[in-house]
């Protein structure tokens, strides 16, 4: 009996346990780089979903474009960040993606981005052209920035295999890193695809100063054509006070994407505690002015979470 009463009482934390971590869902997001938009408003968002939403905990962690969307896939994140272009890259298995990762569902478009290429004021590059043998800093691999800037350099007629057999280097580091680059007058140029404007390109203009490459009108219209998911973007005064006349440049909507499996009845609420609470997000990044839920299917390449569709369709948002 005595022996009984042991194994009982040993057993009874682990029992308790168990309940507890069953009865909560983790949701895991994973969002950005730390210099950039998404990792702080992914943490905000996820302080706001598990004050919000019963019954769950959540995390943010820092991440790419392309590496959230094969992360959600997996199932080694329940939320991530990326663009609509690379959810529906990923979605068909193309591009940067070798396979179908078809587990990814839309949750919400927010607000656009452009890839934003720079060089210093008084560099003689005036396009990308001008980059196939020089010292460049396009992001890390598993980032959307990355994979749009190879894009583009291969309308320009290389790759950045040539970069690298022209003389020329390639860093993957973050964006801080890539300011420090720069302004160590170690690269020719950087780039990101991210929120205009956005904090790195500010600091540059800042110091040493920094000139932004067009993406040319033929060449724009080339990958539009092929890429529905993009779009065009400006890069003007009202973003850059250095910005003389506005720069043409490749643009991209910044979406949430999430696994497929999660209930309906979750993502419900969770898009709901999204939209409720815009007003907080837009203390952490002005940016977010710019992410309307009149706008929160546009760009909506892949199938739309269910539960998300159900909230969507209550308040009368519809696709584009």
């Amino acid at each position: 009996m005595v022996r009984i009463l042991l194994a009982l009482l040993v057993a009874l934390p682990v029992a308790v346990g168990s309940h507890h971590v069953s009865a909560e869902t983790f949701v895991r997001m994973a969002s950005g780089p730390a210099g950039g938009s998404w990792y702080p408003l992914g943490a905000k968002i996820a302080e706001i979903l598990q004050k919000q939403v019963p019954g769950i905990s959540t995390s943010n962690g820092p991440g790419g474009g392309v590496g959230n969307v094969k992360d959600v896939n997996k199932g080694e994140a329940e939320i991530g960040w990326t663009y609509g272009h690379t959810a529906y890259d990923g979605f068909a298995g193309q591009e940067a993606f070798d396979k179908k990762h078809p587990n990814v569902r839309h949750f919400a478009t927010l607000y656009p981005a452009g890839l934003q290429t720079v060089v210093p004021a008084d560099s003689k590059i005036t396009s990308y052209a001008d980059l196939k043998d020089k010292d460049v800093s396009p992001g890390k691999a598993q980032w959307s920035g990355y994979a749009a800037y190879k894009m583009v350099i291969g309308y320009y007629g290389y790759s950045i295999d040539d970069v690298k057999k022209n003389g020329g280097t390639v860093h993957h580091v973050s964006y801080s890193d890539s300011v420090g680059l720069m302004k160590d007058a170690h690269i020719d140029a950087y780039a990101a695809l991210t929120s205009v404007p956005q904090a790195s390109f500010l600091d540059l203009e800042f110091s040493p100063g920094i000139r932004f490459l067009p993406v040319d009108d033929d060449i724009l219209a080339k990958i539009l054509d092929k890429n529905p998911g993009y779009i065009k973007s400006l890069i003007t005064n009202a973003h850059y006070k250095s910005v003389k006349q506005p720069v043409t440049t490749l643009g991209a909507v910044t979406v949430l994407v999430v696994n497929k499996d999660l209930a309906d009845d979750l993502v419900y609420n969770m898009v709901k505690a999204l939209w409720d609470n815009h007003a907080d997000l837009v203390k952490v990044k002005k940016v977010w002015n710019h992410a309307k839920l009149d706008n929160a299917l546009l760009g909506a390449g892949i199938p739309v979470h269910p539960g998300a569709k159900r909230y969507y369709d209550e308040m009368g948002v519809a696709a584009e």
